[in-house]
């Protein structure tokens, strides 16, 4: 399998020849000074003590009061936003904080902007340039934006205004992974849904933002090599393309932890047995978190206690069953080992917290909920009526959210259902006055309401995967995969998938090249820079579909498929911003159920 320069890598790469380097160029220590976005984004490619050995010694919130170090240089790592500008502009304008100033920003800075602080602020600066990094590196083969709010600006009545200036922003962040990778792929889009007379169309708008963007950007590079499309496919589609994914309760690690567990900022936390409260980060740091993610809870299960014995087997350790008081021990014998002890506590702790929830409730719902998501029973006996299949969930004791979940499953298996039995449904889960939970799933293009004569809509053909070694409660494979392997294949239908802009009519995921070029992939690079696929869904993407693209990567290995979001959702937050949608206020407003 080919070594692929993962999205953290190359942001990294880029902070480094442009930030790093600037500073090692003086022996004068400095401060750094971040905004929201490039505090997290810093964050995720570097460590302080890297930061400490290029001469920087402190790091401040832009927007904080600060006192004046008149004596240090300044570092300003920001996006290029007014406000930002204005921040910037507020510590030079009247009384200078800093002896100098050197600006670095994510994105392009317009020149209005750029006019304002050299006007404000020129004497000062000595260098301003631009990084053209403006996502974030969620892990190697996932981004976002960091733009939870965009699922409301684009998808709510109320906020038709924004959607349009959503989508530029968008756009432009894409457009900055793209040449972060070094690549100006050929761009395609999910058609869009005709329902109830209106016409979703936001993956063909950003399509085109993205491909207008770009032939700008490249005009603008003074790197010549790159005027041209590259060996690489953009996808974009809506999150209404696949309701189902991030609805379902999922079974591996990753996606499980997320949805059962308190999860804020990948920060976990949890009581060791001396009742003292721990933290972890759940990140690509933590190796065996890497290693471990995506595989089905049963089989991290299985994983941890033998990697604990790894660590033991030399050193006498009984045999018995791994406990967490007996990591405790083993820590306290065994100094040396206890960073790798400590980890595997965590996934221990972890892991028991997931399966405390699995046979609490989660696995009775599993069965349900995978029937009809995939419309047959474990013997791939079609399922003739959801209804009994649904009626068993209604009537445990099961969570309001739980029951939501279910009966979504149940509309979007029908493609919609009648509006009295929806009233039934929503009668029954006691949601009469937050209807918006199912109801403004249309708002996605997503068919709520049908009637007897309604006309069903063609469901798009999956992949046989009758062959694949499933477990029973993990049947479901989330659209994007088949999507991904239609790509890599070169079996995307042009009538769904139009293309706003085509890469090299040779390129296949494959890496395979036509003959008639005579282009032979004899290195690494030329086969890497033709097998790049980069999936873009509008409104969030689950951990499932994250999930899907280190499986095809792995699976066609001389393809590389990353995929991004304004953001990442889990199924409870998803649920929350459905149903804020009907919301006419600008601030965020849900109706939170407590869990039972």
């Amino acid at each position: 399998m080919f070594c692929w320069n993962d999205l953290i890598a190359n942001a990294q790469q880029g902070i480094k020849e442009t930030i790093i380097e600037d500073c090692k160029k003086s022996e004068i220590w400095k401060i750094l000074i971040l905004d929201h976005f490039t505090t997290k984004l810093l964050s995720s490619c570097c460590k302080m003590s890297d930061l400490m050995q290029e001469g920087i010694t402190i790091v401040e919130d832009l927007y904080k009061s600060r006192e004046p170090v008149l004596e240090m240089k300044a570092i300003y790592f920001m996006t290029p936003t007014a406000k930002c500008v204005d921040a910037f502009i507020g510590d030079f304008k009247l009384k200078p904080k800093y002896k100098a100033a050197y600006v670095y920003f994510t994105d392009y800075c317009s020149d209005e902007l750029f006019n304002k602080m050299k006007l404000y602020c020129g004497k000062y600066i000595r260098v301003c340039k631009e990084l053209n990094i403006s996502f974030l590196p969620q892990e190697s083969q996932v981004f976002t934006c960091d733009n939870p709010g965009a699922f409301r600006s684009i998808y709510s009545p109320h906020c038709s205004q924004d959607k349009v200036k959503t989508l530029e922003t968008l756009a432009a962040q894409i457009v900055t992974l793209c040449a972060t990778l070094d690549e100006n792929p050929g761009v395609r889009y999910k058609k869009e849904t005709v329902l109830e007379n209106t016409t979703l169309d936001n993956a063909k708008q950003l399509a085109a933002l993205v491909d207008y963007k770009l032939t700008k950007h490249y005009d603008m590079d003074d790197n010549s090599k790159k005027k041209g499309k590259t060996q690489a496919q953009l996808l974009i589609v809506e999150r209404g393309f696949d309701p189902v994914t991030p609805i379902l309760h999922e079974l591996t690690y990753q996606a499980m932890a997320y949805d059962l567990v308190p999860i804020k900022n990948d920060t976990y936390k949890y009581k060791s047995k001396d009742g003292s409260e721990k933290e972890a980060l759940l990140n690509e740091d933590d190796q065996l978190w890497a290693r471990l993610r995506h595989m089905h809870i049963a089989e991290v299960s299985e994983q941890i206690p033998k990697l604990v014995k790894e660590i033991s087997a030399n050193k006498k350790q009984p045999d018995g069953k791994i406990t967490i008081s007996g990591l405790s021990q083993l820590m306290k014998k065994m100094p040396h080992f206890r960073k790798q002890v400590a980890q595997k506590t965590v996934h221990l702790n972890l892991t028991e917290d997931c399966m405390n929830h699995f046979q609490k409730n989660v696995e009775k719902l599993c069965k349900a909920e995978q029937d009809l998501a995939v419309g047959s029973d474990v013997e791939g006996v079609k399922v003739k009526d959801p209804m009994r299949t649904l009626l068993p969930v209604l009537l445990h004791p099961h969570g309001t959210y739980d029951k939501i979940r279910a009966v979504l499953l149940y509309i979007f298996s029908l493609n919609g259902t009648t509006e009295e039995n929806l009233n039934k449904l929503i009668q029954h889960v006691k949601i009469e006055e937050d209807r918006e939970f199912i109801l403004n799933w249309r708002e996605l293009g997503v068919p709520i309401i049908s009637s007897p004569s309604f006309f069903p809509m063609r469901r798009s053909s999956r992949r046989d995967r009758t062959q694949e070694e499933t477990y029973s409660l993990s049947r479901w494979t989330p659209v994007i995969k088949d999507v991904m392997e239609d790509a890599v294949e070169n079996k995307l239908e042009t009538r769904e998938w139009p293309h706003q802009s085509e890469c090299p009519a040779a390129w296949n995921g494959s890496g395979a090249v036509s003959a008639r070029q005579k282009h032979k992939a004899s290195t690494q690079d030329e086969r890497r820079s033709g097998s790049r696929l980069i999936i873009f869904v509008i409104g969030g993407i689950s951990y499932s579909e994250m999930r899907s693209a280190y499986q095809v990567t792995q699976s066609v290995k001389s393809c590389e498929v990353i995929i991004g979001s304004s953001h990442i959702v889990t199924p409870m937050e998803l649920l929350d911003d459905i149903q804020a949608l009907s919301k006419p206020t600008t601030t965020k407003e849900t109706f939170t159920i407590v869990k039972e």
